[in-house]
C-alpha cells in the first residue's frame, strides 16, 4: 500500500467518522413544538400581536438557556377571534403537527373550547391572555400566566367604594370576561357599603360606546366600571366617556387595565387623565426587572414600540414553557409537564413575584391599582397602591365539591 493510499484511507475514514458522529448528533437532537394560537388578523389583531411581540423577545433572549442539542419551533396560527377556528386550529396542531405543548389564545371563548382537547390530548395548555375564571377547571392540563377579571375587578371594587363613592354602575362586553369582571367589581363594591344601581350590556365588537354612556348619565352614578377587550376599543371607550360628558359631569371612570392599555394610551387624548383600573402590570413600573425588560423589548422593536400587560404575558408563559423543557431535557409528556407547571414560580417577573397556584393552576400576582398621569408629556398608568400575591378570588368563593 503506498503511502498516499494510506493518506486518502485516513481521510476518508475520518470523514465517514465525522458523518456518523453528525448523524448521530442529529438523532439525539430534541425538537420541541410549540403550537401558538393567536388572533393575529380582524380587529382584535392588535391584542395578539402584543402578545406574539412577548414571545419572540423571550425566546431571542434565552435562546441559550435550551439545554444542549434542544430546539425550541413555534408553530402559530391565527384564530381570527373566533372559538371555533381556535378549536380547529388547536385539533390540527395537536393531530398533524403533534406539537407538544399549546400556548397563547386570546379570547376566553376560544380557551374554552380548546381545553377538552388538551385533556384528550393529554398535553400542556399555557394559557396566555384568555381570562375567563372557568377555563382553568375545564381541563387539567391548563396552566394560565395571564390573570382572572375577577382577581383584579374585586379589589378595584374595594377600593372605589373605599374613596370614589358609593353608587356605581356597570357597563359591560356581552361575554364571559365582561360578565366575571362585572361580578367582580359588584361583589367589591358592595362590600364595602356600595350599591349597583344599574349594568349593562355591549356588544363584543362595538366600537359605538355613546348610546351606552348617555344612560348612565342620566343615572348619574359616582362610579362606572367598564370592561372591553382593549385594543382600539379602548380608545372609542374613552372618546365616548369624554363626549357624552360624562367626564366633566364628575362620574369617575374605572375598570381593568383594559381601558387604558398602554400603547393606545397616545391616541385616547386627555380623556384617560384620572382614571383609576386595577392591573398587573404597568410599563411605567420602576422594578428593576421592569426596565431590563423595556431595555430588550426596545432593542428588539425600537422606542415606538410600547409594550403592554399582554406582551408580558406572553414572556412569562415561554418562560414557564423553557423551564419545562430545561427540567425535562426537552422530553417530557403532559403529566411531566403539568406536574413543573403546578406551583412554578418567577420571582423576577417584569411584573413583579408571580406562580402557577398547584391546586387551581391559575397565576398569583400583585395587582397593582393604578392612576392614569402624565409623566414627562406622555400618559402612563402609575400604580399607587400594591395587593401583594392575589389568587383568582372566584375559585374561592366557589369552591369545587
Amino acid at each position: 500500500m503506498t503511502r498516499q493510499t494510506r493518506r486518502w484511507r485516513r481521510s476518508a475514514g475520518a470523514a465517514v467518522a465525522a458523518a456518523l458522529a453528525m448523524a448521530a448528533a442529529s438523532a439525539a437532537a430534541q425538537t420541541v413544538k410549540c403550537g401558538v394560537i393567536l388572533t393575529y388578523s380582524g380587529p382584535q389583531a392588535s391584542l395578539g400581536e402584543q402578545v406574539d411581540k412577548g414571545i419572540e423577545l423571550y425566546v431571542a433572549e434565552h435562546a441559550k438557556d435550551l439545554p444542549q442539542g434542544v430546539r425550541l419551533t413555534l408553530i402559530k396560527r391565527d384564530d381570527t377571534f373566533n372559538a371555533d377556528v381556535g378549536k380547529r386550529l388547536a385539533q390540527e396542531l395537536i393531530a398533524r403537527d403533534r406539537v407538544n405543548v399549546l400556548a397563547g389564545v386570546i379570547g376566553t371563548p376560544a380557551a374554552n373550547a380548546i381545553a377538552p382537547l388538551a385533556t384528550e390530548a393529554r398535553i400542556p395548555f399555557v394559557v396566555m391572555n384568555a381570562a375567563g375564571v372557568t377555563t382553568t377547571r375545564l381541563s387539567p392540563y391548563v396552566a394560565r400566566v395571564s390573570f382572572t377579571h375577577w382577581q383584579l375587578s374585586l379589589p378595584l371594587g374595594r377600593w372605589a367604594a373605599e374613596h370614589l363613592g358609593k353608587r356605581a354602575m356597570t357597563a359591560v362586553s356581552d361575554f364571559a370576561p365582561g360578565y366575571d369582571g362585572e361580578g367582580g367589581f359588584s361583589k367589591g363594591f358592595t362590600e364595602m357599603g356600595g350599591e349597583i344601581v344599574g349594568s349593562i350590556r355591549m356588544p363584543v365588537m362595538t366600537l359605538d360606546f355613546a348610546p351606552f354612556f348617555e344612560r348612565v348619565k342620566a343615572a348619574r352614578p359616582d362610579v362606572l366600571y367598564v370592561f372591553i377587550p382593549a385594543g382600539q376599543q379602548a380608545t372609542a371607550v374613552m372618546k365616548a366617556y369624554a363626549d357624552v360628558g360624562l367626564k366633566s359631569a364628575g362620574v369617575k371612570l374605572v375598570g381593568p387595565q383594559d381601558i387604558v392599555t398602554d400603547e393606545e394610551l397616545a391616541n385616547m387624548g386627555d380623556a384617560p387623565e384620572g382614571v383609576v383600573t386595577a392591573g398587573n402590570y404597568s410599563p411605567a413600573a420602576e422594578r428593576p426587572q421592569n426596565i431590563a425588560f423595556l431595555a430588550a423589548w426596545r432593542r428588539a422593536y425600537g422606542d415606538a414600540a410600547v409594550a403592554n400587560f399582554m406582551s408580558v404575558a406572553g414572556w412569562d408563559g415561554m418562560a414557564a414553557i423553557y423551564d419545562v423543557i430545561r427540567r425535562t431535557g426537552g422530553r417530557f409528556d403532559g403529566d411531566q409537564a403539568m406536574a413543573i407547571l403546578r406551583g412554578w414560580k418567577d420571582p423576577d417577573s417584569p411584573r413583579g413575584p408571580i406562580m402557577i397556584d398547584p391546586e387551581t393552576r391559575d397565576i398569583v400576582q400583585n395587582v397593582y391599582i393604578r392612576r392614569t398621569e402624565r409623566l414627562g408629556g406622555h400618559l402612563a398608568n402609575v400604580e399607587f397602591k400594591t395587593i401583594e400575591q392575589v389568587r383568582d378570588p372566584w375559585k374561592e368563593l366557589n369552591p369545587l365539591k
